[in-house]
């Protein structure tokens, strides 16, 4: 029968790591005597990081001695007490291979169900001193699991483990870990744990997500469109939009024809400066997906030095440098309504995709919907009004925001800012796919009041400006968001460039990955396990090559890398 050896607990705490200052729960402690244990933790236990650990699906985590054992030997440490893996419960038996989620357990007063392994985390590695750890306990099978609490109750050391309920579908906890984080899963598998209603949500939803690869016909994998790296495009005509909205008509200096972009998909463009790093800047494409020239359109700022640039030294017959069309911001190809938000020069991407419903003649009920100071600022407003029209379902809402507009209005036609309240009012149905483009503060609260009205985060689609938003689970101060040089002498390694925040860095070998050298250009990392196992940190790698310091437990798919594991042997260029 199996016992529990110890119950350990621990408030969160900040952790000075790497420079930066970490909260985390995951130094626990053995307590003596018994300890009452509630529907989200243990008393005089905590979580620091409620994203990834704790809450109702996460409030036990259990380690067990045999794993203790094996760790001592394969690591050669003998200082690793109990609770030093993070657990609250650390017992003899309940082997990762032998327990199923769904299983539930007596122990003391309380009763527990199983729920979900372990989520690969660094910070678990970060409190044994080894950065590998994370990738270990998956690559090991030996990951520990989370409970619910189904009765709450007194527990102590040396309480017995009974089990009273075998969990559904007969899955172990080490079969389910490696079903998400190790590559080859097993159909059977798979489908078993979609029908595990004990399996928390957040496991749940993974596991539906890659079964939509299910059923899909077996062939070869779909060529990848476009070219590898750069390749010079040149300008055929520029046109001005606004007074400061300029469109670039690109075509290949071969005379071949351009491989058709998807709509809502970008340009990187690579603009070479004479005795300085070349700049790198992405612009969507406004043009009609299937268009035998590409066509980029660029709002001058007054401080980009790219747009100017283009403004002032791109003209008819000049050359610039482009990786192929991507991004993932796409129209979805499916027959429900379309929402499509933009304002200002956010109106890019969205335009592609009125191109290609009026190219299909969709009958699609569309809301096309944009925000502009002013008439003389707003770019394509009579190109998007003859699309609409070709369009039997389509209805257009504008809004100027410039104060003390001297315009007639007209249907569709608002003077003021948009609100919650008028987006509700547009009758856009709940099951909408919306697109969204426009600055952050715009697209949050768009997004905010479309939920409102019933439609789901994952019909809300949004392209950001810039970096994407950071993911640093525990890291109390992520950065400035001010993308820099890295402190300390110049690198004088192979180049390094992050083309959504426009920097250009040598390699150096201080750091250990090229996710180090991100942090430390203040270049905004998302990222979870540090180790190659949960992808978090995928990147697109637009040219160049990276070698693996630790080899990740799936390699990424082409054309991607994993900044948290990798450094760079050529130049590179990172769409981060």
């Amino acid at each position: 029968m199996a016992t529990l050896l110890s119950v350990n607990v621990g408030l969160p705490k900040d952790v000075r790591w790497h420079g930066r200052t970490v909260h985390t729960g995951a130094w626990k402690c053995p307590v003596d005597g018994p300890r009452t244990v509630r529907r989200l933790n243990i008393d005089g236990d905590g979580q620091g990081d409620l994203q990834g650990h704790g809450g109702e699906q996460r409030a036990v985590l259990v380690y067990q001695t045999q794993s203790y054992a094996y760790w001592r030997t394969f690591l050669g440490r003998d200082d690793l007490e109990f609770g030093r893996f993070g657990e609250n419960f650390t017992v003899d038996g309940l082997a990762d291979d032998e327990v199923c989620i769904g299983d539930r357990y007596r122990i003391g007063e309380a009763e527990f169900e199983v729920t979900q392994p372990r989520v690969t985390c660094y910070r678990v590695g970060m409190r044994l001193n080894e950065p590998r750890m994370a990738s270990l306990l998956v690559a090991h099978h030996r990951p520990g699991f989370y409970l619910r609490v189904i009765t709450e109750g007194r527990v102590q050391a040396g309480d017995q483990i009974t089990r009273t309920r075998t969990g559904k579908g007969a899955l172990t906890v080490a079969d389910t870990d490696a079903l998400l984080y190790l590559p080859g899963a097993d159909p059977a598998k798979l489908r078993a744990a979609l029908r595990i209603e004990a399996l928390s949500p957040g496991w749940q939803q993974s596991f539906q997500d890659m079964s939509r690869h299910l059923d899909e016909p077996p062939g070869p994998a779909p060529a990848v469109p476009g070219w590898r790296g750069f390749k010079q495009l040149r300008v055929s005509q520029v046109v001005p939009e606004t007074p400061t909205v300029s469109s670039f008509y690109l075509q290949d200096t071969d005379s071949q024809r351009l491989p058709p972009a998807l709509p809502g998909q970008y340009l990187t463009v690579r603009i070479p400066r004479e005795g300085r790093p070349s700049l790198v800047r992405s612009y969507s494409l406004s043009s009609a997906p299937g268009a035998a020239e590409y066509r980029i359109s660029v709002k001058r700022e007054d401080r980009g030095e790219a747009s100017t640039y283009l403004h002032t030294h791109l003209s008819r017959g000049g050359v610039i440098e482009a990786a192929a069309p991507r991004g993932t911001f796409v129209l979805a190809d499916d027959h429900t309504p379309v929402a499509l938000f933009s304002a200002g020069i956010g109106a890019t991407p969205v335009l592609a995709m009125l191109h290609q419903l009026a190219r299909d003649h969709s009958s699609r009920p569309v809301w096309w919907v944009h925000t502009a100071r002013d008439p003389g600022q707003h770019p394509f407003a009579e190109e998007a009004r003859q699309l609409l029209a070709r369009l039997p379902s389509a209805r257009a809402f504008i809004y100027y925001t410039a104060p003390d507009l001297e315009i007639a209005g007209g249907p569709g036609i608002t003077h003021g800012h948009m609100t919650s309240g008028a987006i509700r009012e547009l009758g856009i149905p709940a099951d909408a796919h919306a697109y969204l483009c426009g600055p952050v503060g715009f697209m949050s609260a768009v997004t905010s009041a479309l939920r409102l009205t019933g439609l789901s985060s994952s019909n809300i689609h949004t392209e950001v400006f810039g970096a994407l938003g950071a993911i640093n689970p525990g890291i109390t101060h992520p950065g400035t968001g001010h993308p820099h040089q890295p402190p300390g002498p110049q690198g004088t390694g192979a180049c390094v460039t992050f083309a959504r925040s426009g920097l250009t860095t040598r390699w150096s070998d201080r750091y250990a990955t090229l996710l180090e050298l991100a942090e430390a250009c203040d270049i905004p990392t998302r990222w979870s396990c540090r180790t190659g196992v949960c992808h978090t940190c995928t990147t697109p790698l637009l040219t160049g090559q990276v070698q693996y310091t630790t080899q990740p437990l799936e390699d990424p798919a082409s054309g991607e890398a994993l900044p948290c594991c990798s450094i760079p042997t050529t130049d590179v260029l990172l769409d981060m």
